[in-house]
């Protein structure tokens, strides 16, 4: 990672994104852009004044950056809806990584409101890091999760590429379905014949696991593989909380469960039940 570029509404929570993209920043030796969005949907005496207060704030920011944590950072303040700002400067930009924070702030204008983040995850280009945990150093456990899809492999060798998980212990879930289980007449099969069938679907499906990793270049990962007894979110949360995971990856598209990770209510659960950090990566786009 050679850019990261960071937005922030200077909320409390927006700093933990501007703490952990610090972090990062040092980590890879990174330039820094920090991002602020006024909301133009409103009177221009008003959207002067909070552009001029931003342009402020940010600039102090960046100087603190710069002369405490010794890191690059350049600052720009835009007239905007949040969400078309926010992907205008991605487009702009184009950095390696955009870290948002999550959840609606108070000071100025709000910039994390939920559809906001979730369109921009689901339209910008580069991976989306939303910080929720405080940041205490870099990611010790990081649980990615695939579908066995060839856009969640494409997103894990991306994800691989940005470096974030080369110190830490990393795990790949895998939620598999029992569709035998979901019939209307399931309640009638025997417990030990549900329990047999439970055991050939995870025995295929952790075959097809290693066969899928065996595809790839990816070593050293740990195989979970979880029945999707609940919602694939549930499932991916409690997962991460079992192994004590402090960062989840997800693709934003695929061909089953994943694949619905990234639209309306589904979102907005793991976004805003998640204690620890998401990131979600985009499939790449051709030039």
């Amino acid at each position: 990672m050679k850019n990261i570029m960071v937005a922030t509404d200077f909320s409390e929570r927006s700093d933990r994104a501007l703490r952990r993209a610090t972090l990062l920043a040092r980590q890879f030796q990174a330039t820094m852009l920090l991002v602020h969005v006024v909301d133009d949907d409103q009177p221009r005496r008003i959207m002067d004044a909070e552009r001029d207060e931003a342009t402020k704030l940010i600039r102090q920011m960046a100087a603190t950056l710069r002369d405490v944590d010794g890191v690059t950072c350049e600052t720009r303040v835009i007239l905007a809806s949040p969400f078309v700002g926010i992907a205008q400067a991605v487009a702009d930009a184009t950095p390696d990584l955009l870290v948002i924070g999550p959840h609606r702030r108070q000071v100025l204008r709000d910039v994390f409101v939920g559809t906001t983040a979730e369109r921009t995850i689901r339209s910008v280009d580069c991976p989306v890091l939303m910080v929720n945990a405080t940041p205490a150093g870099q990611y010790q456990h990081v649980l990615q999760t695939t579908d066995l899809s060839d856009g969640s492999r494409e997103a894990l060798l991306r994800f691989q590429s940005l470096g974030l998980a080369d110190h830490a212990r990393t795990s790949l879930l895998h939620i598999f379905d029992a569709p035998a289980l979901r019939l209307v007449f399931s309640h009638s099969i025997p417990k030990d014949d549900q329990k047999h069938y439970l055991e050939v679907e995870q025995r295929d499906a952790s075959r097809d696991l290693a066969r899928f990793l065996s595809s790839t270049d990816l070593g050293g990962l740990g195989q979970i593989v979880r029945y999707e007894a609940a919602p694939a979110p549930h499932e991916i949360l409690k997962a991460a909380g079992e192994e004590h995971a402090d960062l989840i990856v997800m693709s934003t598209h695929g061909r089953s469960g994943l694949a619905k990770m990234l639209i309306g209510s589904v979102t907005e659960q793991v976004l805003r039940t998640a204690q620890i950090d998401i990131l979600a990566i985009p499939p790449q786009r051709a030039d």
